[in-house]
Formats: C-alpha cells, structure tokens, sequence
C-alpha cells in the first residue's frame, strides 16, 4: 500500500502519522510519537481503531534528540511490510512572504525557509531539521512543506501591514499569522457538517499551548490574532500573547537584558507559566488552590473575549463561535468562561451539552450557535501533501 507520512516536530518531541492511499482518498493507519526527548524518551504507536502497536520507553542516551528520535520513526518504518513511502508531508510553521500554499522542498526551498528560523524559534529550527534528514533517508520521496501562515496570506495589505515606514513591510516585516492548517481544516469540516455556517462569518478559536483566534468569512482567513511572529494575541502556555514593544525596550534599556535573555522570557517563561508562577498547562491551572493559578485562568479568559470582539469588527458582525485545539476540544470550563464573555453577541451556553463536550454546546434560544469541533492538522497536511504530489492541485 501506498502511504504518506506526516510529520510534526517539536522542540522535545516527534509527532507522526501515516495515511493510506485509499480509493483515491486517505485514510489513517498510524498515529504516534516519540516524547521526552532527551529525557525521558518514550515511543508510542497506536493504529487507526486505537489499538496500541508498540509504547516503549528508552534511556535518555538512546534517544538524546530529534535526528535520533527520527532514526527510531526510520527503523520502526522498516518493519512495515508491504508499504510504500508516497510522500512526506511537514508541518512548517512559517512561510515568510514567499510561500502562499504548499510547496514540494529542495535545498533552495530548505535554505530559504531557514531564514525564518528567528521568528518561530520554538518551532521552525524544529520543523526544519527531520527534512534534512528524511530528505537523505528517503531521497526518492517527495518532501513537501505545508505552512502555518499560508491560510492567512491572501489578506489585504492594510490588514497586514504594520504602522511603520514601507521598507519595513517590503522587508517582510508584516502580519503572517499562525495555525492556519488548523484553521482550514475546521473551514473545511464546517463546509460538510454545518455548511449555512460555514458560509456565515465565524471566529474559530485554536486554544491550546500556543493559542490564536481567526475570523473566517465564507470559510477563507479575514483577521487573527498572530502576527509577525507567534508571540503574539492570545496569552499561551509560555508566550505573553499581546505586549506593549514599549515592554521590551524597558528591559534593554533598564533592565540590561539581552536578545538571547529577552527571547527566552518572551517563548519559554511568560503566558500561563509565568504569570501564575505555577504550570503553563491549563489543567495544573484549573485544579490549583494558589489565588495566582486564578489570576491567569481569569486573564486567558479576559483576553479571549476582548479579542474575541476585535474579530467579530473585523467581520462586521458573528454568525457562530468555534472551539477546537486542546484547551478549545477538552475544557469546558473555559469554554464557559469565554461563552460568558460572548453574551453580548448573543452567546448562552448550554452547561450539559458543554459538560458532555456536544459538538454544538449553545442553547436552543443562543443568538450565537457556539460548536466544538476537533482539529486534525495532519490530516490537512496529508492532503496538501497527496495533492501537490499527485498532480491535483
């Protein structure tokens, strides 16, 4: 069987999945990941019905990173009888200003991916390196990149553009945005499922470690919350969301911070972590006594909403609200604390549909159809990735 892999990696972890070419469609076989890179690494492979094919930890040393824990994915492959690598579909999470769509990868495309590698530290240098290194595992499977920012790249240019000399913005220096695969998926889930909404003006919002919100108008990206990079918006796990630049100038100039200094509070120690003291995962939060886990549950929440309003001026208005992403799919009590905050706009939650995690979780009498639907970003990757190689784009 022709198969395309998908693959999503992170700063300690390797996500992938792989789809069978199947009367012209795809279908799932594998999920799986090696986590705990470098420390406690652990591979973990279920099937399409969930069924567990291998879960296995390893010492740190056997797996002490990426190309390691990619060497593992390669040997774990071999085994598979009877399967051919079609393609090779990655999550690369920004595209700059060249890459409006999915494009297949040589080393021209690699090299000028990697300029952007500043913008998205935690994850580009990440989503870079298992290409080179499948690009010399499998030379003969077409790589294809798949970008986070290309969903959001046909906006208009005063949406884009930041307040500050042209060069600036002919440099690239604009909005990109982020979680676009995320966001076509739902766009696309909706036009099957609820296709009166999906035509409607609609804010999805992709709430998770890294969080954002869009507003889709007839299913196509209008205004989200990201912009040049993905620190932006929404507070995150470990990213602050919004930041007055005037914030950061003070720690150069005051504090005496530097890049390097300034980069890591920004990516690794603000967002949910840093302002409860606590976790950066919303579940520590929620099940937390200290009066500061409620500070930044309140303020996730607080933001959300506020944002929330933005993107429903930038539409003109809101015809339905949709959660997804782990935070968005799994907690219904800050589905209900966003909802709350929603009420202006006509927004009443149901609480046992919410509880039960329905896929449309608003009243019969709701002014505002509230929806939970699950994103499957690799998925839309393995779309990308069937099309472009198969010559049905």
């Amino acid at each position: 069987m022709d198969v395309i892999l998908v693959v999503n990696a992170g700063s300690s972890s390797l996500k992938f999945q792989s789809f069978g070419l199947v009367d012209g469609g795809l279908q799932r076989r594998v999920r799986g990941q090696v986590d705990g890179i470098g420390v406690r690494p652990r591979l973990r492979i279920v099937d399409s019905a969930g069924a567990v094919l291998i879960d296995r930890s390893h010492e740190a040393a056997e797996i002490p990173d990426l190309p390691a824990a990619i060497g593992v994915l390669r040997d774990w492959l071999k085994t598979r009888k009877g399967i051919t690598l079609r393609a090779i579909g990655h999550r690369v999470v920004h595209g700059g200003p060249d890459f409006d769509r999915a494009v297949l990868i040589d080393e021209d495309i690699l090299n000028r991916l990697s300029r952007y590698q500043t913008l998205a530290p935690l994850h580009q240098p990440n989503n870079l390196a298992p290409i080179r290194l499948a690009m010399a595992i499998a030379p003969d499977a077409p790589q294809v990149a798949c970008f986070d920012t290309a969903f959001h790249r046909h906006h208009a240019e005063h949406v884009n553009c930041y307040a500050l000399p042209r060069a600036f913005y002919d440099e690239g220096i604009r909005r990109y945005g982020f979680h676009g695969l995320s966001y076509e998926y739902i766009a696309q889930a909706l036009s099957e499922t609820a296709p009166e909404i999906a035509e409607g003006r609609v804010i999805v919002a992709h709430l998770g470690s890294g969080a954002s919100m869009c507003a889709l108008q007839g299913g196509r990206s209008v205004e989200t919350t990201m912009g040049f990079t993905a620190l932006d918006g929404l507070p995150m796990g470990t990213r602050p969301g919004q930041l007055d630049p005037g914030v950061v100038l003070h720690l150069i100039e005051e504090k005496g911070m530097t890049p390097a200094e300034i980069t890591r509070l920004l990516y690794r120690e603000a967002g949910l972590k840093g302002l409860s003291g606590i976790s950066s995962d919303m579940r520590d939060l929620l099940t937390s006594p200290d009066p500061r886990a409620a500070l930044a549950i309140e303020h996730f929440a607080y933001r959300c909403g506020l944002h929330a309003g933005q993107l429903a001026a930038a539409l003109g208005g809101l015809d339905a609200f949709v959660f997804t992403a782990g935070i968005g799919e799994h907690s219904p009590e800050i589905r209900a604390r966003i909802a709350a905050r929603l009420a202006w706009l006509g927004a009443e939650i149901d609480p046992a549909a919410n509880a039960a995690g329905a896929t449309c979780i608003s009243t019969p009498a709701s002014r505002l159809p509230i929806l939970v639907i699950p994103t499957d970003e690799e998925r839309m990757i393995a779309r990308h990735t069937f099309a472009l190689t198969s010559g049905t784009t």
